[in-house]
């Protein structure tokens, strides 16, 4: 199915905005602009027209005109009244530039210096005009030509001045002269939309907001294809057509996505499947303490999670990625959407592992992955509904590596000796020296009652003994402590999910969040 609609293209450069037609198809984003073509006879320009006009009694030119080089355009058509002089010779449009006048080039001219030159040219004007593509915004000309304008900008006088030259100038001859009429040899134009540009949507990137900052666009977005074309800042005139125009496009990205993912996954084997990917922006603090943000590509596959700044177009640009992490030793967390009542938080404050992050950021749709050594990443979505899905994606590939993984085993050690520490799915913790394998205790996952940590290599596991029901406290040292933490959490969050899949859906943030909105 085809969505099309009217917007404005706006240059940033010279902050003027120009009336554009979108055309949506499930692959394919085009932009189109109006051109005046020629559909039959000959055609010696196709860029310049020149037309004769015959002053009316009743009428005049048949025309108005708007713009000047005061105003930094041309000056242009911007009304052609019906059955009268200008439409009679069915060559000339709304939104024609006049080039000149009975041979008077007025390109540089003011918008009095035409309106005179035409009141005062005599009873045949022959004109010469050039479509003007890129009217600006601001001129509001109507985009039908001639009669009415079913568009928007036909609801609103253009704060520049509107000469009518429908009324009679400096006419010698008073006798009424006969119409204007195209000569049957000569060639016929129409006003069309034609194809401008054309952006893939497959692996496209939406951007709602100005590049790099936190400045969102007012009822506006760009949209970036695989190869860096942009459309250019779509402008639309209401903020309920910006969000059906940005869903609209997000909901084809994303099914091109997941065909990309589908045939993917055929060349990879079960254990490495694709689970999710897609753009996102991360932010990175600059040097001068400024938060500065750019486009990352984010993909969960087999045991890794990934992040490119390109996206993978083939099954060797996976080892070009710019960080891998294994899912185990990751923490997903979304940001300024928090429930008490969520699991998944309720897990961080059971290990002692909750970190506060600073949420003076001011894009919504906000989510982090903390990863090994204490470091995250932070990153933003455009919409709610793409929060919802990362946050279920990265706990169904966390859970599914889990159970894949079976038991996780690091080396740590206490007082002098080398240990090593196993997470398993089915047993639960167990410790053991690392040269003799003596098993020196095992707790199972129920049995761990809370933890806390000096935020830097040693950790103390509180375990209840079945028996005595007395707290035992295990101190361990691990080299990297958060990626331990990370895997207890992902194992203990796995466990919940297989005993009760319905709990765990139930406590999703995102999805929550989306419902009630």
């Amino acid at each position: 199915q085809t969505k099309t609609g009217i917007a404005l293209l706006y240059d940033e450069v010279s902050e003027n905005a120009y009336d554009i037609r979108l055309k949506l198809t499930k692959e394919v984003l085009t932009i189109q602009k109006q051109d005046v073509v020629c559909v039959s006879g000959s055609d010696h320009s196709a860029n310049h027209r020149t037309v004769t006009l015959r002053r009316q009694p009743v009428g005049g030119l048949g025309l108005s005109i708007k713009g000047g080089a005061e105003h930094k355009v041309p000056v242009v058509i911007s009304k052609i009244f019906k059955d009268q002089s200008a439409e009679q010779t069915g060559m000339l449009f709304i939104g024609d530039a006049i080039i000149q006048v009975n041979g008077i080039n007025v390109e540089s001219a003011t918008h009095e210096e035409v309106v005179h030159l035409l009141r005062n040219a005599g009873d045949e004007v022959t004109i010469t005009v050039q479509y003007l593509r890129d009217a600006p915004s601001f001129l509001k000309l109507p985009l039908g030509s001639p009669g009415p304008s079913s568009d928007h900008s036909s609801g609103t006088s253009s704060p520049l001045f509107d000469s009518g030259l429908h009324l009679n100038g400096n006419s010698i001859n008073t006798a009424p002269s006969s119409p204007s009429s195209p000569i049957a040899n000569e060639p016929k134009y129409e006003k069309r939309w034609l194809d401008t540009l054309s952006v893939p949507l497959s692996m496209a990137r939406i951007s709602r907001y100005k590049t790099g900052t936190d400045k969102l666009r007012s009822n506006a977005f760009e949209v970036l294809a695989l190869d860096g074309v942009s459309t250019g800042i779509l402008q639309f005139y209401t903020a309920q057509e910006s969000a059906d125009w940005l869903r609209a496009m997000s909901t084809n990205i994303s099914d091109l996505t997941l065909q990309n993912m589908k045939m993917a996954n055929k060349c990879c084997s079960p254990s490495d499947q694709v689970i999710h990917m897609g753009w996102v922006n991360e932010r990175l603090e600059g040097t001068d303490s400024s938060q500065l943000y750019k486009f990352k590509f984010l993909a969960l596959k087999g045991s890794s999670f990934y992040i490119f700044s390109t996206p993978p177009v083939s099954t060797l640009d996976w080892v070009r990625a710019e960080k891998i992490y294994n899912l185990c030793e990751v923490l997903f967390k979304i940001h300024k959407l928090w429930l008490a009542d969520d699991c998944w938080l309720q897990a961080n404050l059971y290990l002692g592992i909750h970190q506060d992050f600073d949420l003076e950021d001011q894009r919504p749709y906000c989510f982090s992955v903390m990863v090994g050594h204490g470091k995250s990443h932070y990153f933003n979505v455009e919409l709610g509904c793409e929060l919802a899905v990362w946050e279920k994606s990265f706990q169904r590939a966390i859970f599914l590596e889990v159970q894949r993984t079976g038991s996780k085993t690091y080396m740590c050690s206490w007082q002098g000796d080398t240990l090593c520490f196993t997470v398993d799915f089915a047993l639960g913790f167990t410790c053991f020296d690392s040269k003799t394998k003596n098993v020196l205790w095992r707790f199972k996952f129920s049995q761990l009652k809370g933890s806390s940590d000096d935020g830097k290599t040693r950790v103390k596991l509180l375990f209840q003994n079945v028996d005595t029901k007395q707290i035992e406290t295990k101190e361990l040292e691990f080299q990297d402590l958060t990626a331990v933490l990370h895997c207890i959490h992902s194992f203990i969050a796995a466990k919940v999910a297989s005993v009760d899949p319905v709990f765990i859906d139930s406590q999703s943030i995102a999805r929550k969040y989306m419902y009630s909105n």
